[in-house]
């Protein structure tokens, strides 16, 4: 799934629109967008369109509430009769968050937001104890510096300071620990597409396989960083190609460059995210 669209769970109208937008995924929020006094209109909203949508199109997630809050609770009760395909986590702190949930909501996978608490950063290296239940792992830069009284987690360009870097790298390598998809977190500015495609352009170079959306211009931009060129399709080709007429080589050359095992697992990863060999 390359582009996580957040829709407002007080926005019924919104969410049967985002339906043909061209998401990947859906999250269907009842956290930061909503205002606590509109979460059970939200819920009731969230339940009867998950009770109507079809479901050939964009997987439908729903954002809840963190644990241990009476909302979460409310919300898993409003929410899960109606089958959501998945459930995102905030404030996630690592493997016990998750189990938690799972225990709650057996059979769905969970997306953890996993960078939101100081707690929480100590704690990535243990998703992989409970990848079973996870759809991925993301994390977000806006909860963690107001935690510990930053002033802002981005530089004056929009680039990271070194704290939230830091935060980015590990929940990239906590996912890659845990076999799941890491999702790059959103990109707050909604007017600067072109901000936007080199921002999701970096995260996939990076190793990010998905990205979260704060607003629908933004979809196309995220699915084309995130889906493999034709040009970078042909060379994974040649490099796998190019080994298998080869077996017993180390390094090979292709495309006038020295490829070699490393490169041969890239290849193949970037074919099956292009649903291709």
């Amino acid at each position: 799934m390359r582009s996580w669209l957040f829709v407002p769970g007080d926005r019924p109208e919104r969410m049967d629109k985002a339906l043909g937008l061209g998401a990947d995924a859906l999250i269907l929020d009842l956290e930061d967008s909503v205002a606590p006094d509109a979460r059970p209109e939200a819920r009731a909203a969230i339940a009867a369109f998950l009770g109507r949508a079809g479901r050939d199109g964009p997987r439908l997630f729903v954002r809840v509430n963190p644990l241990a809050t009476a909302d979460h609770a409310a919300d898993l009760a409003a929410v899960l009769p109606a089958r959501p395909d998945g459930l995102v986590l905030p404030k996630a702190e690592g493997a016990a968050s998750i189990a938690a949930l799972a225990a709650a909501a057996p059979g769905l996978p969970i997306l953890p937001i996993a960078t939101e608490t100081p707690r929480a950063l100590f704690r990535l290296g243990e998703y992989e104890q409970v990848a079973g239940d996870l759809a991925g792992v993301t994390w977000g830069a806006e909860d963690l510096p107001a935690a510990i009284g930053a002033v802002s987690a981005r530089e004056a360009d929009g680039s990271y300071t070194p704290p939230y870097e830091v935060a980015r790298a590990l929940t990239l390598f906590a996912a890659a620990a845990a076999g799941v998809a890491p999702v790059e977190t959103v990109y707050p500015d909604i007017r600067d597409l072109e901000g936007l495609a080199a921002y999701a352009g970096r995260a996939a170079r990076d190793g990010f396989q998905g990205m979260m959306a704060i607003h629908p211009a933004q979809i196309a931009v995220i699915n084309a960083a995130f889906t493999p060129s034709a040009e970078a399709i042909a060379h994974a080709r040649a490099v796998i190609e190019a080994f298998a007429a080869n077996p017993g080589a180390g390094v090979l050359k292709v495309g006038g460059k020295m490829v070699d095992a490393p490169h041969v697992k890239q290849a193949r990863r970037l074919l099956e995210r292009a649903g291709t060999r």
